[in-house]
């Protein structure tokens, strides 16, 4: 296989010179980039990746470390984040929670991995980071974005929405529907922006006169069987409420599949609304309504940011992202 010092002997052109019109690096004349080129088609020359990387000093690759790859949550942002690098010719690679340990040792072996393969910078969207973490990373925390969650080192390079405001607007929703007897299934206790989100919901309850202490809650894990589950449970508790708020979506799926098993029509018995607006709400049975929080404006702006910090480009960068609810099928007024 060819090498570019083949390249660069055919061409009669030093190593550099041939580095440079490969690369489009630095200044080259046309005579001379037309024998390079000459020699790279004689040669049937393919340059690999790492020899790009190592001649030019960049991966021109982007790492992302997600917790799970599974479910409808992080698909379409790793989808958003791949095509923006792909339209500025950069490429994605993906770790994610695997192999033995605690979320905390998953996601630092998941950002070592990352680093290891030569990324240009890092996006990590998990909470099981602790400070100590992100002062480890020494000098590559200069180009690292994390999305959904602060941290204190790196105030400036941290993208996240508002979870306590979303929260709010999911009780206000179903009291504007006139509904005061509610029930709530949230996702996993210690993961911060899910409590924020049950703390706005209670917050809000607490202003107009509702005791969140009287709440029926149950703490489940994001996926459609824990709603499924949760859904069962509030059934077999026998409690009376109106109203249904899912902590995600994927719940609220789960929820719905049970509820529709179960005989509990939706909304005429029971409104539900989840959270997040994934695709997955628009083609549940009934179509879900769901706190649409602004996940595609964070990625995109904290992927901006990410893109200047590594390869000084000026591309805009927004923090203020709205939050908003997208009313469909499953609520509806009180029943009576």
């Amino acid at each position: 296989m060819a090498t570019i010092k083949d390249v660069a002997r055919l061409a009669g052109v030093g190593l550099g010179t041939a580095s440079r019109a490969i690369n489009g690096s630095g200044p080259v004349s046309p005579a001379t980039l037309e024998k390079v080129r000459q020699a790279i088609e004689a040669l049937d020359f393919r340059p690999s990746h790492a020899a790009r990387a190592l001649l030019s000093g960049s991966s021109k690759m982007i790492g992302v470390y997600i917790p799970a790859l599974s479910g409808t949550f992080y698909t379409p942002i790793l989808r958003i984040i791949d095509t923006e690098l792909r339209a500025a010719g950069l490429h994605m690679v993906v770790a994610f929670g695997v192999g033995l340990g605690d979320d905390r040792r998953q996601a630092i072996e998941g950002i070592e991995f990352l680093i290891e393969r030569g990324c240009d910078g890092l996006i990590v969207m998990t909470s099981a980071l602790a400070e100590d973490d992100i002062a480890a990373l020494g000098p590559k925390v200069a180009r690292l974005v994390a999305l959904n969650h602060p941290f204190a080192a790196i105030p400036g390079q941290c993208f996240t929405v508002d979870h306590e405001l979303g929260g709010r607007l999911a009780a206000r929703t179903l009291l504007e529907h006139g509904h005061r007897d509610m029930a709530v299934i949230a996702g996993p206790q210690a993961l911060p922006d899910n409590v924020a989100r049950i703390d706005g919901f209670k917050a809000e309850l607490a202003a107009h006169g509702i005791e969140p202490a009287g709440l029926w809650l149950q703490w489940s894990d994001f996926s459609p069987a824990g709603g499924w589950e949760a859904a069962r449970a509030l059934l077999a508790a026998g409690r009376t409420c109106t109203a249904l708020f899912c902590a995600n979506d994927e719940m609220a799926v789960g929820a719905l599949s049970y509820f529709q098993e179960a005989g509990i029509r939706v909304p005429q018995d029971l409104s539900v609304l989840g959270y997040d607006d994934t695709p997955s709400a628009e083609y549940a049975a009934p179509r879900l309504s769901s706190v649409r929080m602004p996940w595609r404006q964070m990625t995109l702006n904290g992927l901006n940011a990410l893109l200047n910090l590594c390869y000084g480009l000026g591309r805009p960068v927004e923090r203020d992202f709205p939050v908003s609810v997208t009313l469909r099928a499953s609520v509806a007024r009180r029943p009576g």
